[in-house]
Formats: structure tokens, sequence, C-alpha cells
């Protein structure tokens, strides 16, 4: 029964509707069509763009997941989450810069690795700056 239709409307319904479609002898005769000419004309182009694009697609190029667009490339990778904390009246100095881009050759601390690290991917991370209050 499915058979039977799908045969029927490659037999003889396709043939007829592609009869009737405007398709113009020229490339110049596109811009002539009228709106309602180009609306059955839809249907076919859609199907036409449709297969063009599932032959060409074996062949576009895939999408890479990127090493680079990790931040954390190395520290403590064996933890599920990596979490430090600091109790800030231990600070020796008044200002303390802690890195969030994980690059710093001196982790936790910040040694400025976030600037390269910016301009390669065009990421807008910075430091953690700390400040102790000064009584």
């Amino acid at each position: 029964m499915v058979l039977e239709s799908i045969s029927r409307i490659i037999k003889m319904q396709l043939p007829a509707y592609l009869k009737k479609l405007p398709l113009p002898d020229t490339i110049g005769g596109f811009a002539r069509l009228t709106v309602s000419e180009w609306l059955r004309l839809l249907p076919l182009l859609g199907i036409l763009a449709l297969l063009g694009y599932l032959t060409i697609r074996p062949f576009l190029p895939k999408k890479k997941k990127q090493r680079d667009s990790l931040i954390n490339l190395k520290i403590q990778k064996e933890n599920p989450k990596v979490v430090n904390e600091i109790d800030i009246e231990d600070l020796r100095t008044p200002n303390v810069c802690y890195c969030r881009c994980w690059r710093s050759k001196t982790f936790p601390v910040c040694d400025k690795s976030h600037i390269k690290h910016n301009e390669l991917t065009g990421d807008n991370v910075g430091p953690l700056i700390l400040k102790k209050k000064t009584l």
C-alpha cells in the first residue's frame, strides 16, 4: 500500500508537478519571475538545497575540541573541583593577586600569564585581587 503510493507520486504526480514549474531558459529569466512563480518553485528549490547540503556535508570541516579552550590545563586535575581557601587575616602584604586563568607558573598566585592567554583566545580573565584592610 505504501509502496504503491510512493510509486504513484514518483511516476505520475512528480512529472506533472515538474512540467507545471515556471523554469526559465536563461539565468536572467529568474529575475523576471513573479512572486507566485517563485512560490511554486520554492518546494523544489528547498529539496535541491537540502540534497546539496547532504551531499557536501561529509566534506565540511568538523569542529574540533580545542584544548586551549579549557581554562585549567594542569592544576589538580585529579580532583573533580579545585577550591582554594585563604584566610584574609593571614595576608602578609597589603595586596595579593590570585590567578583565575590557571596559566600561572606560581599558581595560585598570579604571574600575569592571563595577559598572554587573553591575547591568544580573546578571553577577558584577570586576577583576583585581595586587599588587606589597614586599621
